[in-house]
């Protein structure tokens, strides 16, 4: 939505990020208490789109803490609503926009195989910041997830120049 509002997250958009998520498989669901965290501790790397005050997407982030260069992105959640409307790059450039990530040049993020959305907006965020784009198995399906959870691939693009 080309008229969402872009900001910070506070600890009252906890719950409110808490049931976007349910809504969003294949999402992995936290907490409400690990999404207030999110809101709070994490929300100069994390971002909340609004419309008409209602939050439609949710973006939440962190600096790796062995690698100040990185923003890590945990996860985008947008709503049915909201979907396909770029939303979700919107709220990527958003945040690498702000000045306390200025030293960021690399963006990463886990994927699974199957979560073909994730691996379509990364493809076009590489591809509009004309950056590379590498992939290798973070966590792998047996020997992490003991069979129950699919492989995680580390997505990892960048540099970005002229930030």
């Amino acid at each position: 939505m080309p008229d969402a509002l872009l900001r910070l997250p506070t600890a009252t958009d906890g719950k409110a990020v808490n049931e976007l998520i349910k809504l969003c498989p294949p999402l992995d669901t936290n907490s409400t208490y690990c999404n207030l965290l999110q809101c709070t501790h994490f929300a100069d790397t994390s971002v909340i789109a609004e419309h008409q005050g209602a939050p439609i997407g949710f973006v939440s982030a962190y600096i790796i803490p062995q690698r100040p260069e990185s923003l890590f992105i945990w996860q985008v959640a947008i709503s049915e609503a909201a979907r396909g409307q770029g939303l979700a790059s919107r709220m990527l450039e958003h945040l690498l926009a702000r000045d306390k990530l200025r030293q960021v040049s690399y963006l990463e993020t886990t994927i699974t195989e199957q979560n073909a959305a994730s691996w379509n907006l990364f493809k076009r965020f590489a591809s509009a910041n004309k950056c590379s784009m590498v992939t290798e198995t973070l966590f792998d399906k047996a020997i992490h997830f003991d069979g129950q959870h699919e492989s995680e691939i580390l997505v990892r693009i960048g540099a970005f120049l002229n930030r």
